[in-house]
């Protein structure tokens, strides 16, 4: 038990979906998990174990932004011995030519914020996911045919009042999306050896404003779900 997680040892499996939305984390494990249970609700950050399609796995909410996320992925490895983390989260879209409907996979995260230079003694880190969760999910999509686009995206402090020259830079380097977790979550898993990947929905067109209907976000999200529980339990 920790000050942020009440669970105890074992209660996690080795790989964690983490959503931010805590009520999100309980979706998954109502609607995808057999035998759920929930194992920690300090702070409402649930956090549930079951089983999916006879695999133990666990579900767990990491809050808003890399302080949060910082936190959770931080004690889940340290102190649970968990082994993977898979994020599941919303972003603002920034390519042109992506569809809303589509899942983003995080091959790589910028950030503006320090969290990566004050871990990296003030250099820039390169905050990518493990290569072997990211084969993974890449042959998942292709074998069920989910819609997915794999490439670098954002992470940012700031979710109001951004910069006015940040959306034309990102657009400018073929950034697919912007968001407030993805950079921190590569970071920390690298630095204690665990593995970590990040899959996106778009909430919202940055560059427009447009967004989906939510009949069309829900949908893409239950997407998003599967192909991170798939790719959790897939073997070559």
């Amino acid at each position: 038990m920790t000050a942020h997680i009440n669970a105890n040892p074992g209660d996690f499996a080795d790989t964690v979906i983490m959503p931010g939305d805590p009520l999100r984390a309980q979706y998954i494990a109502q609607t995808y998990l057999t035998d759920a249970r929930c194992v920690c609700n300090a702070r409402n950050m649930l956090g549930f174990t079951g089983h999916y399609k006879g695999e133990r796995i666990s579900v767990m909410s990491h809050g808003m932004g890399i302080p949060s996320i910082s936190i959770y992925a931080h004690e889940l490895i340290n102190d649970f011995a968990v082994k993977r983390m898979i994020r599941v989260g919303t972003c603002g879209a920034i390519d042109v030519h992506h569809n809303m409907s589509d899942v983003i996979v995080a091959t790589g995260a910028g950030t503006s914020s320090s969290s990566n230079r004050d871990r990296f003694s003030g250099y820039d880190y390169a905050a990518v996911p493990d290569f072997d969760l990211l084969r993974r999910c890449w042959s998942v999509a292709h074998q069920r045919n989910i819609s997915t686009h794999f490439g670098n995206i954002f992470t940012n402090d700031l979710l109001y009042d951004k910069p006015e020259a940040m959306l034309p830079a990102l657009k400018k380097m073929n950034i697919l999306a912007v968001e407030m977790e993805t950079s921190a979550l590569y970071a920390i898993a690298a630095q204690y050896r665990a593995q970590a990947l990040s899959l996106l929905t778009a909430c919202i067109f940055s560059l427009t404003g447009e967004e989906p209907s939510a009949e069309e976000s829900q949908a893409t999200v239950d997407n998003m779900i599967e192909l991170a529980l798939e790719t959790a339990i897939y073997a070559d």
